[in-house]
């Protein structure tokens, strides 16, 4: 593919060249997980500069993961049939362009168009970014060092975005936490354009264009349908017909995968009752960490009236526990178990839900989140460890892809979902006359329960490995 490694000749590449490579894509990685998280900070002065209130600030979060989790299994089909150097070209220059687009967006319905166009550039370069450090570097030591690379930028970029959104928009504006990124995705867009790719061989098949459309409108119509429903002024059948919208994609996308010869997500994966269990805990898990990064936000600087710069700066514990439990977790998945880890995170994140919801409640200062941002650092830790070694149990060749997107794109779907459901609600003053984060962290914290009784019946992933 990129470099000699796809080469029509088949010559190895070179070292330096190879680690170029790795350069490039570890560059690509690193901001588009800064984009997941980024935008946390700046949405309050998003909000004042467009007019918004928080309850319909969720689109600007949820529209970005909605098209990356949609388009997420895709975008690796696309590699396979077009070629992984053309799609990630077209994947990085998408990215690229939505992130120049929503900088310079002059209304806060074109910047949500934006956050859709970089998901779904996203969804396209990543898994061809992936599957070119795998082929790049051979099975082995060099591979295992050139992975590490890759996961240590992805969390580096997660934690970081906290930090850099509240230094960007308090000395630069909020704008520039799109637009600092492009001239960088131009680097690698010409590493990626100046690159051989070997000739593709063709495979049988089509592409299933109509299944990735109806999986990104159902959690859209859902999203629509949830915010319309808290806005005072939205006639009631809006929100209705987007919910029954919603439910109409859902069951047409389960009839096209039926019918497809080529589905995005064949229908014999729910066969599989640990990866089912596995990927549903993973969305409802996702959903209450999503929800908490909005709520700290929320709460630091339209509660305690923090600026960017400080309800970033505030928000530090939160990243240096998460460098700190990516460490500690992985000796602990062998000693304890997969299952009994998931369990702990949900336990841990459940208890970060009712810790924010006291601090709300008593109207304390920024330090009395500091627990909470603990154990929402150990929950995601914790939880999301254990379920994607879960989720991924068992796999062949023939379904390992399968397994790793559709796992990916539980996290992502699911944080969507969860945001539009508990800030969207929460935050509704149409919908209830409570404190919305009172009501926000009980959906997520029911939210997290049921996602504790749905684990509690999946096999550990050994005893699944067993039975096949």
């Amino acid at each position: 593919m990129l470099s000699g490694i796809l080469s029509s000749r088949g010559h190895s590449p070179s070292t330096a060249r190879s680690w170029l490579v790795l350069g490039a894509m570890s560059m690509l990685q690193f901001f588009i997980a800064v984009d997941v998280t980024v935008v946390n900070i700046a949405l309050p002065s998003i909000g004042a500069d467009f007019g918004v209130d928080d309850h319909s600030l969720t689109w600007v979060v949820v529209a970005y993961t909605i098209a990356g989790g949609g388009m997420l299994m895709l975008g690796g089909r696309l590699g396979d049939l077009l070629g992984r150097r053309r799609v990630l070209l077209a994947g990085t220059t998408l990215f690229g362009a939505a992130s120049l687009l929503a900088g310079v967006a002059p209304s806060y319905g074109l910047l949500v168009l934006a956050r859709l166009l970089q998901g779904a550039g996203e969804a396209i370069a990543l898994p061809a970014a992936m599957a070119t450090i795998v082929l790049l570097f051979p099975e082995g030591p060099s591979r295992s060092r050139a992975l590490s690379v890759w996961a240590a930028v992805a969390s580096c970029g997660l934690v970081l975005g906290f930090v850099l959104s509240g230094v960007i928009t308090a000395h630069l504006g909020w704008r520039w936490i799109f637009l600092i990124s492009v001239p960088f995705i131009v680097v690698v867009a010409a590493i990626v354009l100046v690159e051989r790719d070997r000739p593709v061989t063709r495979e049988s098949g089509s592409l299933d264009i109509a299944g990735a459309l109806l999986l990104i409108a159902c959690p859209l119509l859902f999203t629509s349908g949830v915010v319309e429903a808290g806005e005072p002024a939205v006639s009631y059948w809006v929100p209705v017909a987007a919910l029954a919208g919603a439910v109409l994609a859902g069951i047409g996308f389960v009839r096209v995968e039926a019918r497809s010869p080529n589905p995005l997500l064949p229908l014999s994966f729910f066969a599989d009752r640990t990866r089912v269990t596995a990927n549903l805990t993973t969305m409802l898990l996702s959903a209450a960490l999503s929800t908490s990064f909005l709520l700290f936000t929320f709460y630091l600087q339209d509660h305690l009236g923090f600026g960017p710069l400080g309800a970033g700066l505030t928000m530090l514990p939160l990243a240096v526990s998460l460098i700190a439990f990516s460490v500690l977790v992985p000796p602990l998945l062998g000693r304890w178990g997969a299952r009994a880890c998931v369990l702990a995170g949900l336990g841990f994140a459940a208890c970060a839900m009712a810790s924010i919801a006291l601090v709300a409640t008593l109207s304390a200062g920024a330090p009395w989140l500091i627990p909470a941002m603990v154990l929402i650092a150990a929950g995601m830790c914790f939880g999301l460890v254990g379920l994607q070694y879960i989720a991924v149990s068992g796999v062949t060749d023939d379904d390992a892809g399968i397994a790793s997107g559709v796992q990916r794109a539980a996290d992502q779907l699911g944080g969507a979902t969860g945001v539009a459901v508990c800030v969207g609600i929460g935050f509704a003053p149409a919908l209830h006359a409570a404190d919305p984060f009172l009501i926000a962290t009980l959906l997520a914290g029911i939210g997290l329960v049921a996602g504790a009784l749905v684990i509690r019946r999946a096999p550990e992933p050994s005893t699944a490995k067993a039975r096949e």
